[in-house]
């Protein structure tokens, strides 16, 4: 079944509560664990139900915010979400409070039981109508980045479109587009703030009715973090701060010296070289049908899973008016199988979404048997190794999407991947600040995000732009407003992801197998073993972190930038 034929109906929330209940009874007089597993099964399934529909829901209404039909669905599952998420942990003390636990955990792996407890941990009926409410916030701040029309040489464009001309050889077009977009946001700062004032304040207040200080470690119990917390993660954002700040500083230096600049402004970081940045050859068509050949080629296993993604239509990838910006992988569970969401813009991006997502939808599909729901992904810092991952296995296909561009790209690639994670840090530093401090003003943390800024990425200069000297970039961010704590996650995966680069160029012959064994076990196992299981060091040491900057920084010496 293709994608759009895929039918949606509304969930009848008052049914699955009584098909849920009634369940239970008959789970609780079950006398043998393979009698209790069957009741599991059959709540499994229902719960596997409302997945895939809000699944769709969710796809549909962010490749149209304007569709009626389904900005409704999302109120309505919005609203439905808190007395769903009662009935799963419903459904968690079945199992966690069963007298066949032992079992249960034999055939599911402790760490289901574990991420439960800490789900339950995070959860409480007293709370339900915030998380309602922290649903509708994100919903809002979606809708009002979906609503961006940036007019601009007589067009206009959605937030996802104008950035084309953020790589333009043309520094005056470079600095108007991105004076264009920015200004968008401080037309309607006072609307950005608004909505994560409420946010932030809504997250202490069911932090604090749930026992904990603040949302700190509520936002990583959220996340199922078993095996690290803020701890280990400071040390982390501290090994980046020494030993990656000074080379991306570095990065952004040649680039400088390349353009004959006598200062890099915060305009010109997006584009790379003088002679243009590399850009993919072809419409979307193209780098589809590009793509279908990389991956048969690639392995047996990635060949025939993209074949099937594009003769089901499970991609969405041309930007439109009304579409959502962005890029992600969800999962649809009955149809089992996973969609892809992109805003192509003609930029090195686009391939990127064909390699990045890929990487998600690829694990996910390896993982698509797993019994439970919420096993199909791992941890987000386990499933960005994936996506990342795949974006280094891809490079020998590289020429047939960038042509002679293909050495800009490997040089753009590279550099953007090690001064990528400072940026990441400083999310998640700026995240620390904001949820140790719930009562800080808007303008104090801009102020601190600024001050962070000036801390991780010090080659930002925003002369000229007041908006962004104040500290407004953070505003952009999605994952600040929607998923809290996420955003370390894909710096952690993106030193994993190096280090599969490094063994590609040790033709290491384990790989690819080590590569497939980390997409199978999808969540079943926590982030530091998943590492093991795939035979990668752990990011926490900083000794690792160097030792991979080196790896990276060997092979971008081997590269003539001024000549590119």
């Amino acid at each position: 079944m293709k994608f759009n034929d895929i039918p949606y109906a509304r969930p009848d929330l008052e049914k699955t509560q009584t098909d849920m209940l009634a369940l239970k009874e008959a789970f609780l007089k079950a006398e043998t664990f393979e009698e209790q597993w069957e009741k599991m099964s059959e709540m499994n399934k229902i719960r596997k139900d409302i997945q895939t529909m809000a699944a769709l829901v969710s796809i549909r209404h962010s490749i149209n915010t304007l569709d009626p039909f389904y900005e409704k669905e999302n109120e309505v599952m919005d609203e439905m979400e808190p007395q769903l998420e009662k009935l799963n942990m419903m459904f968690y003390d079945l199992l966690l409070e069963s007298p066949f636990l032992k079992e249960f955990e034999e055939r599911l792996g402790e760490y289901f039981f574990e991420r439960m407890r800490l789900v339950r941990k995070t959860f409480s009926e007293e709370i339900m109508e915030e998380l309602a409410k922290e649903n509708r916030l994100a919903t809002e701040y979606q809708k009002l980045l979906a609503a961006a029309q940036i007019e601009f040489q007589g067009e206009k464009y959605t937030l996802s479109g104008i950035q084309i001309f953020f790589e333009s050889p043309d520094r005056d077009v470079r600095k108007s587009a991105q004076e264009a977009m920015w200004s968008y946001f401080e037309e309607h700062a006072e609307k950005f703030d608004d909505i994560y004032d409420q946010l932030v304040s809504l997250r202490h207040s069911m932090a604090v009715k749930l026992g904990y200080e603040n949302f700190v470690q509520m936002g990583y119990d959220r996340w199922g973090r078993t095996d690290y917390g803020p701890k280990e993660v400071a040390g982390y954002r501290e090994g980046v701060k020494k030993f990656l700040v000074p080379l991306a500083s570095e990065i952004f230096e040649k680039q400088r010296e390349r353009l004959g600049f006598e200062s890099l402004n915060y305009y010109d970081l997006p584009f790379t070289f003088p002679s243009g940045n590399p850009m993919p050859q072809g419409d979307k068509d193209q780098l589809v049908s590009a793509a279908v050949k990389m991956y048969d080629e690639m392995a047996p296993e990635t060949g025939s899973f993209f074949r099937m993604m594009v003769e089901r239509e499970l991609l969405d990838l041309k930007q439109k008016k009304g579409k959502a910006p962005g890029g992600y992988c969800n999962f649809i569970e009955n149809e089992k199988v996973p969609f892809i969401f992109s805003n192509f813009n003609g930029t090195s991006a686009d391939v990127d979404v064909l390699t990045h997502e890929f990487g998600h939808a690829f694990q996910v599909y390896q993982a698509r048997d797993i019994p439970m729901p919420e096993q199909r992904f791992p941890g987000m810092e386990s499933a960005e190794i994936h996506s990342m991952g795949m974006e280094f296995l891809a490079y020998p296909w590289m020429k047939n999407f960038f042509g002679e561009d293909t050495q800009k790209y490997y040089y753009s690639h590279q550099t953007g991947t090690l001064t990528f994670i400072p940026y990441g840090v400083l999310v998640d530093a700026f995240q620390h600040y904001v949820y140790e401090n719930p009562q800080a003003t808007p303008q104090e943390r801009k102020a601190k995000w600024r001050e962070l800024e000036k801390e991780f990425n010090p080659w930002k200069d925003y002369t000229g732009n007041d908006f962004l000297e104040s500290g407004g970039r953070w505003q952009l961010q999605a994952h600040i407003y929607a998923v809290p704590f996420y955003y370390i996650d894909y710096t952690l995966a993106q030193v994993v992801a190096m280090q599969i680069f490094l063994r590609m160029q040790k033709e290491d012959p384990a790989l690819w197998q080590d590569y497939l064994a980390i997409c199978k076990v999808g969540g079943t196992l926590p982030f530091l073993s998943i590492l093991k299981e795939g035979h990668f060091e752990n990011p926490f040491d900083e000794a690792v972190v160097e030792a991979t900057v080196e790896g990276l920084q060997k092979s971008l010496a081997g590269f003539d930038h001024l000549s590119l």
